[in-house]
């Protein structure tokens, strides 16, 4: 092995060979296993939440294909509407194109070019994160299966009634000019306007009501007033009727519990056609619904002249300036308020009364609901069921229509009398509909949601709607790995078609991963600057070049400048080049059942240090094994083999617990604890003494054998955490043990052997640290020197003790660096000396001319005082008869035994100060 671990060269050498040798396609008998990945946007790049989620798909994956079974990871690429139509929309710009220009066809055509030259950059980074993803399975979502399928779908939901054509509000996207979802609508707190405006009563227009709106541009739109019913200031004016400003027409008075009587003045105008919550007000009410903007946000024709084709925002201007020309106005107050805006184009959107597409989702809903409650399908963690439920019994229909060039064109056709035809294509609607090829027809412009094909990801990639082995095979999968945030969007709408199309629920799992954060548990966007690339991470990236990233295309010099200080302040030398295995063992790390996950860069450099950790270990292993002829699995193990290779097993075990209960934070640290602490720190160290003795061959040979059988077992452990270290030593430790395999992940993952389970060797192996550590720290605290070797003199009470220190007495002086280890029988006869306590035994360094009186004196007064604390607790509770009363006997028995050895421990101690004091 190469003396440095170099993370680079490892990983481009094995990942392509891995793809190359096929090694991540579904093999052989075993039960089916299978994970839909969440197909990331074909222009999408990685980011730290694609790195964290798809780090712990693999991780499952590598998992069970090395358990034997016959693994599926389903990957693919979603095609995006809005995002992929505006990136090849900005590319036509740079050459004064637009779409309009070359039509319909040619621009579509533009994106699929686009899409072959430049549409694979994710799927070429997921790789560089050890992805072991079938590639050569690969969907999108617009290919023709998947197209297919979408088709199938439609056309089979509106027969039955489910998808039909309507009017209603939906988020419209003015500078997009589309219907866009809920998910892709975000909210900024920004500062703003209530305005009040007066009224007037039909009936008597010297009087008014007072309504305070942060839109006073809707109100040519309004279509009544409303107060709450419980509301005593308004009782007398429910069933009369107001003038609109500007307008005059006369609106009534309604009542509505919706309505809070402390938001303004108490009376709210109810504006149907631009406000989803006065939709709702006004279909309970059977209220008319009056439209007053153009899909550009612009005024229409519903508004008196004069407004007629203004801007929303400069009506708003003049309809207050006539508002205080009529009188009509009362005043304005600041107010903080969250504005919906595209996350695409960053316009605020508009709550839009149009044509479109919907889902009929309640029939759908209900089986869905049904399912997460009876446990077929199980959220993990549970609580995210919770989610789940308040958003299927909140139920509206689904506008899946999209008025774009680029998705699933809806396959439905018009005549010239408006109606409407749906099949596969135009020759299925005329045979299908019995139409004359004379009569004109026109497909429908729109697209569907990207969301409506993503919902049949499950099978449709599996080859529905055609019965194929793979879908019987691998439907439904077993686990579905997504964030919180697309529970209902993605999550609740693939269990519906799962169970209306494939009559099975998609998955039985649905585990929810939270939301990574910076290390200040900020949220990463551009804005702020605290965005980290999963690429740079694992490459390194210098100071210079991560700045110029950071402010790349930001328009606002002041916060250009803001982002290139703090990254200056936070990697003042850039990032350091830290290898995939890392990364991912971090992201493990983290894996907790938390809403938020703070990712610090500390970590990531933490568990590379872990991986040199192994590195290292392998080194000193191969070192020790390659001089010899291959080991052979002794007859007999020593006492510190069977000690490691029992740690090992509740390693094993614990390893298959964690990551079958989904806590890849704990299967991470169990394996670091086990790693770092048990075999680099003990097990390594106590292997020295036992290699170093020429004249015990067959201590040698079980210790040799054992270093190469757990370092099999560690990195076959790791491997679904961190492939390309772990392959690249278990290549060296399958030329010692035999083995077939040609590689680790088709190699078994380790199974706890219960003949090497070992309690006793576990105890003793303890006890042999508990007296390593007392005398390590005692060197530590009186600042003598690691080299230095000592004399240490032992009295205990226990006779027990005197025969395990003969017994490891070789490796107590090999690693404590003694000159001598006497068993003694009277403290009073011992040279001053510093004092520490292990296993009921008080151990004893003559303090000689290497110790300071003072110093040793306030360490034991320290330790005195530590022990009374521990003493006083272990007392109150035994003063305290409930405590006495209801615990188990054993528990206050042990509780006892603990009070007296402290009892005793403080007494060797008091002796000890004592007799510092008098050296």
């Amino acid at each position: 092995m190469q003396k440095t671990y170099d993370p680079k060269t490892i990983e481009s050498h094995w990942y392509p060979l891995w793809e190359k040798e096929g090694y991540f396609k579904p093999r052989g008998t075993g039960k089916p296993y299978c994970i839909p990945l969440p197909p990331p946007n074909v222009t999408g790049v990685l980011h730290m939440g694609h790195g964290f989620q798809q780090t712990l798909m693999d991780i499952l994956i590598r998992y069970h294909r090395m358990m034997g079974d016959k693994v599926l990871w389903q990957g693919g690429t979603d095609h995006a509407g809005i995002a992929t139509q505006m990136v090849v929309e900005r590319n036509l710009l740079l050459e004064n194109i637009s779409r309009h220009e070359i039509g319909r066809e040619a621009f579509v055509e533009k994106i699929w070019e686009w899409k072959k030259n430049s549409g694979d950059q994710i799927t070429k980074q997921m790789r560089r994160l050890g992805l072991s993803i079938d590639w050569s399975r690969e969907r999108f979502t617009l290919d023709q299966g998947l197209s297919d399928a979408v088709n199938t779908v439609f056309i089979k939901l509106h027969e039955e009634g489910l998808i039909y054509r309507g009017q209603r509000l939906v988020n419209w996207d003015p500078k997009l000019l589309t219907a866009v979802s809920d998910l892709e609508v975000e909210y900024t707190e920004e500062e703003g306007f209530l305005w009040y405006i007066h009224y007037p009563l039909a009936h008597d227009t010297t009087q008014h009501l007072t309504i305070a709106t942060t839109r006073p541009e809707t109100l040519l739109g309004d279509v009544a007033l409303a107060v709450n019913p419980k509301d005593e200031r308004y009782q007398s004016f429910i069933g009369h009727s107001v003038l609109v400003p500007i307008s005059h027409r006369n609106i009534p008075i309604i009542a509505d519990d919706f309505v809070d009587p402390a938001f303004g003045t108490g009376v709210v105008k109810i504006t149907p056609a631009h406000d989803f919550n006065d939709y709702a007000i006004a279909q309970r009410h059977q209220l008319p619904l009056l439209n007053i903007l153009t899909p550009q946000a612009s005024l229409n024709e519903n508004v008196p002249p004069a407004y007629q084709g203004l801007d929303r925002f400069v009506a708003r201007k003049k309809i207050i300036e006539d508002l205080k020309k009529e009188n009509l106005f009362a005043k304005e107050e600041k107010h903080r308020l969250k504005i919906p805006r595209g996350d695409r184009s960053h316009d605020i959107i508009e709550p839009y009364l149009t044509d479109q597409w919907f889902v009929k989702i309640a029939p759908l809903g209900e089986p869905a609901l049904d399912v997460v409650k009876k446990g077929k399908i199980q959220f993990v963690p549970d609580n995210w069921s919770n989610t789940y439920f308040h958003w299927m019994e909140n139920l509206q229909d689904w506008c899946i229509s999209r008025q774009l060039w680029w998705g699933h064109r809806i396959p439905a056709w018009y005549d010239e009398k408006g109606n409407i035809y749906v099949g596969k294509n135009e020759k299925d609607v005329r045979e299908k509909h019995h139409l004359p090829d004379s009569l004109l027809l026109n497909q429908d412009n729109d697209v569907l949601d990207t969301w409506f094909s993503s919902a049949l990801w499950p099978f449709s990639t599996l080859g529905w709607p055609q019965k194929t082995d793979d879908l019987k095979t691998f439907y439904p999968s077993n686990v579905l790995i997504t964030g919180f945030d697309i529970i209902f969007f993605w999550v609740a709408r693939m269990i519906m078609f799962g169970l209306k199309f494939m009559d099975n629920i998609p998955f039985h799992h649905v585990y929810i991963h939270g939301l990574i954060r910076d290390a200040e548990g900020q949220k990463m966007s551009k804005t702020k600057g605290n965005v980290l690339d999963p690429l740079d991470i694992i490459d390194g990236i210098d100071l210079a070049t991560l700045t110029a990233k950071r402010t790349q295309g930001l328009m606002q010099p002041a916060m250009a400048k803001r982002i290139e200080e703090q990254t200056k302040r936070h990697y003042p030398n850039g990032i350091p080049s830290l290898g995939t295995d890392a990364l991912r063992f971090t992201f493990c790390s983290l894996a907790s059942t938390t809403r938020d996950i703070n990712f610090d860069l500390a970590r990531v450099e933490g568990y590379r240090n872990f991986c040199n950790k192994l590195w290292n270990a392998a080194r000193f292993v191969f070192l020790n094994i390659e001089k010899f002829p291959a080991p052979q699995k002794p007859v007999q193990f020593n006492f510190v083999d069977r000690y490691i290779l029992a740690q090992l097993q509740q390693t094993i075990s614990a390893c298959h617990t964690f990551i079958n209960e989904y806590r890849f934070d704990l299967f991470a640290n169990t394996l670091y604890e086990f790693v770092w602490n048990e075999f680099c720190d003990w097990y390594l160290e106590f292997a020295k003494p036992i290699l170093t003795h020429e004249n015990e061959k067959q201590t040698h040979e079980a210790t040799r054998y054992t270093l190469v059988f757990v370092l099999d077992q560690i990195v076959r452990l790791l491997h679904p955490i961190m492939p390309f270290i772990t392959e690249e030593i278990w290549q060296k430790t399958k030329t010692y043990l035999p083995q077939t395999e040609t590689s680790i992940m088709l190699s078994a993952y380790p199974e706890v052997d219960s003949s090497l389970i070992d309690p006793s060797a576990i105890e003793n192996a303890n006890w042999l640290k508990e007296i390593i550590t007392s005398l390590r720290t005692l060197r530590s605290q009186s600042n003598i020197s690691p080299g230095k070797q000592i004399t240490v003199y032992v009295i205990s009470d226990k006779s027990e003790n005197k025969a395990r220190l003969e017994q490891f007495k070789p490796f107590i002086m090999t690693l404590a660096r003694l000159t001598d280890l006497i068993w003694h029988e009277d403290a009073h006869t011992l040279p001053a000396s510093i004092t520490g306590l292990a296993n009921g035994m008080t151990l004893f360094v003559p303090m000689s001319d290497f110790i300071d009186k003072i110093q040793e004196q306030q360490r034991l007064e320290k330790e005195i005082s530590k022990l009374e604390t521990e003493l006083l607790r272990c007392q109150t509770k035994l003063s305290n008869p409930a405590y006495v009363e209801k615990a188990p006997v054993e528990i206050v028995k042990k509780e006892k035994e603990r009070a007296q050895s402290l009892i005793d421990d403080l007494s060797k101690l008091r002796a000890q100060i004592e007799s510092v004091k008098v050296a």
